[in-house]
């Protein structure tokens, strides 16, 4: 353990420096970044979620069909906490958002403790706090002004910890003025934004919000269209082309307000439809009145890239044609 962590050491040495918000840009390695992400789930048919997450069965054939799309970031629902993956993912320059508290049921201990063991890994991007929390209550139905407090708290430990990363949250559309001084800490917002083949005026109105950067934490479409009843490929693609352009269009590295975004997601996941069976491939979903193109329906079992046994869609054909913008020369 000693000796992988002087060769961490030597690795984070080659990087100009640690990552870190500079106004509204991501810098990475000196240079401004451009997240071309994706989110990272992976779970074997009959697996459920946490207990089935398999980040050490997946990580090199999965990482595979990222650098084929070109990404260079995921985000995680649990915390990777195993060091060899970490060194997949460093080793193919893929940088890792890790969710290091998601859940309230999580201790403030424990999430202390994984900071202080995965801090100096030169995998590491930033540290991310909750997801879409003031939808969920931190997964554990927490009134909102509670789960505001222990994100506060979650990110105030992180950063007592580790001055080297950013801290991110990721939050359900856009937050409140109130939300966002009442979370001064953090450095960058992740927004869960899903509205058809637009985002809308989020940029703009990110703009007159904050000074501080933003990035989709998550964004796409499903492959199941419920208005025709079948399988729409065309469609996910569609979508994914169009919101990745609006990302791009928007990057802070030619002066927008957004560092990128994270699709999602990389691959089906067949435990999330509560009427159906984690060993099939089920079409339940709902329908708030607002969602992903065409039908506006969440059809939770269908938004991979790649399918649950690794077939590509349409859709990550679509991801890799949308290339990473580049800065304009000043």
């Amino acid at each position: 353990p000693r000796l992988l962590l002087l060769c961490w050491v030597a690795a984070s040495k080659l990087v100009a420096a640690w990552p870190q918000i500079s106004g509204r840009q991501l810098i990475v390695q000196g240079q401004p970044f451009h997240m071309k992400g994706v989110n990272w789930n992976p779970v074997r048919k009959g697996g459920v979620h946490p207990k089935n997450v398999d980040f050490r069965g997946f990580v090199e054939a999965d990482t595979e069909f990222m650098l084929a799309a070109g990404i260079n970031c995921v985000r995680t629902y649990e915390t990777i906490e195993d060091l060899d993956v970490l060194d997949i993912m460093w080793k193919k320059r893929i940088y890792v958002l890790n969710s290091v508290y998601i859940n309230a049921n999580t201790a403030m201990e424990q999430v202390e403790e994984r900071v202080r063991a995965l801090r100096e890994h030169p995998a590491i991007l930033m540290w991310v706090v909750g997801n879409e929390w003031n939808y969920n209550g931190l997964y554990a139905g927490l009134p909102f002004p509670k789960a505001l407090s222990k994100v506060s708290e979650a990110v105030k430990r992180i950063k007592q910890l580790d001055l080297n990363h950013p801290v991110a949250t990721i939050h359900g559309e856009v937050p409140s003025p109130e939300t966002i001084a009442a979370l001064q800490h953090v450095d960058a917002w992740g927004i869960n934004k899903y509205s058809g083949l637009s985002f809308g005026e989020l940029f703009s109105v990110w703009s007159n919000l904050s000074p501080k950067p933003m990035f989709l934490g998550e964004y796409g479409a499903d492959a199941y269209n419920s208005k025709a009843a079948k399988v729409d490929e065309a469609a996910q693609a569609k979508a994914t082309t169009m919101l990745t352009q609006q990302i791009v269009q928007a990057s802070s590295l030619n002066g927008g307000v957004c560092i990128g975004g994270l699709i999602f997601e990389l691959a089906d996941e067949w435990w999330k439809d509560d009427e159906g069976s984690a060993w099939t491939h089920d079409i339940g979903g709902t329908a708030p009145g607002a969602g992903p193109y065409p039908d506006m329906v969440f059809n939770e079992e269908w938004w991979g890239l790649v399918d649950i046994d690794r077939r590509p869609r349409l859709a990550l054909d679509a991801l890799r044609e949308v290339g990473i913008p580049i800065a304009a020369i000043k």
